[in-house]
């Protein structure tokens, strides 16, 4: 029998690492091709790395909440063959050379990755100390101008011993509340990384540690607000015609393409010709440089039934029909929903739409998905009394109406630029044609 080794692979651009957060099978489990053998994390998605061949799983490199790199050896697996054709697998398995995978920009734009404490070898002790520690702990324990002494001194809780973050932010609180000057002589430090000694907890209170996504979410956040002075600009539409249509074709659509005609296809196609209109709004910044995107990539903010965000992206979507951006939706949604996304699903992306008007709300001011510059929030269709002009004169009669939100960034975006950009997607819903074919 020859061994083969499941490698962590490649999960898309600038994605260098990943979390184990379950494994599917255990040591002696059979395998068939395609089976899920570990549930992985990466920084934006959860994700599942299935096995190749069939076989014997004999091993187990990683335990869950450790940090697996591109390329290292995830498990071991038994399977038929010989020890020659096994080495020419191995060459072939172990292909993405160190180089390779050094080369490989372990920062996503817009946002810090979330550092695991995990062991590593090599240079991983503080001056003569025996103990290892992860690379976090001991940036915070220099940052905090921790001795090696004193370091050794703290009782770790994680593995064999080991010193983690919380264990060395639980230090840091018993001494005084540091973290809160670090704070604010150091404002774009991670959320993460700081510990609040102020917060009154009661017994009667409940405490909820963030799950890893959501410390990502709330990282992001903080980081985008740092980032870009944040302006708003709110027009409301009419979009009766489009309602109506909408209402006149989803049935012979749905019948044809099997699938479902909603609202934020038909937003996501008007934001599309307004940035053709206006190419200034699908740009990002480094440094002093204004980057102008060639592709239209729109994220697409969705709701986890755990309550957390995620935002897959529709990849060109400027040569997207209706039709296409439609399915490209369903998918995504249908995908983000049951957890099944991968993640080039959420990277790329130029410029946002959130639909806060699937849970009634009216209107919002969003915060911009860094590195992108503008973000749109569409709310809840309300008929409403309006006023319309007829070649008789004004009357008063009951419209669809709506709001548009858009948040930008005023280092680059102006009042001017901003207000025609999301007056022109309200003027493209408004005068939808009501005779269109899809």
């Amino acid at each position: 029998m020859a061994r083969y080794n499941l490698l962590l692979p490649a999960m898309g651009e600038s994605v260098s690492e990943a979390t184990i957060i379950n494994w599917m099978k255990q040591p002696g489990d059979m395998v068939n091709i395609d089976d899920t053998i570990v549930e992985i994390a990466t920084d934006k998605v959860d994700s599942e790395v299935p096995s190749p061949v069939a076989g014997k799983l004999i091993e187990q490199r990683f335990r869950p909440d450790q940090v697996v790199q591109v390329g290292d050896v995830l498990a071991i697996l038994e399977i038929e063959g010989d020890e020659d054709v096994l080495a020419v697998d191995e060459q072939l398995v172990s292909g993405t050379s160190e180089e390779e995978i050094s080369s490989i920009d372990p920062e996503i734009p817009g946002i810090q990755q979330l550092a695991v404490d995990t062991p590593i070898e090599g240079d991983a002790s503080i001056g003569d100390a025996a103990r290892f520690y992860s690379p976090l702990v001991r940036n915070i324990a220099q940052e905090e101008g921790i001795s090696p002494a004193e370091l050794e001194g703290i009782q770790g809780t994680g593995l064999d011993g080991r010193v983690t973050k919380q264990d060395l932010l639980d230090y840091l609180a018993k001494r005084g509340g540091q973290n809160e000057q670090v704070k604010q002589d150091n404002p774009n430090q991670s959320v993460e990384d700081t510990v609040s000694t102020t917060v009154s907890v009661s017994g009667k209170d409940e405490i909820i540690e963030m799950d890893r996504m959501r410390r990502l979410i709330a990282e992001h956040m903080v980081h985008s607000v740092q980032t870009a002075p944040h302006v708003c600009s709110f027009v409301e539409a009419d979009v009766t015609n489009l309602v109506n249509w909408r209402n006149k074709v989803k049935d012979s659509f749905q019948k044809r393409e099997n699938e479902k005609l909603t609202f934020t296809p038909l937003f996501i196609e008007a934001v599309v010709k307004a940035i053709k209109d206006f190419p200034m709004i699908n740009i990002s910044v480094k440094g002093t440089q204004i980057i102008k995107k060639h592709d239209i990539n729109i994220g697409m903010a969705a709701a986890l039934p755990n309550g957390n965000l995620i935002v897959p992206v529709i990849k060109h979507a400027k040569d997207l029909s209706l039709v296409g951006i439609t399915k490209s939706v369903n998918d995504l949604a249908s995908r983000a929903r049951s957890n099944k996304l991968k993640p080039d699903d959420t990277q790329g992306g130029t410029f946002t739409l959130t639909n806060i008007g699937s849970f009634g709300n009216v209107m919002g001011t969003p915060i911009i998905n860094q590195p992108q510059v503008a973000i749109l929030a569409v709310g809840t269709i309300t008929k409403k009394p309006a006023v319309i002009e007829t070649e008789f004169g004004d009357v008063i009669g009951i419209r669809h109406m709506m709001f548009l939100s858009l948040s930008y960034d005023h280092r680059v975006v102006d009042g001017a630029l901003g207000g025609m950009f999301v007056r022109r997607i309200a003027d493209y819903l408004e005068k939808w044609d009501m005779n269109r074919t899809v």
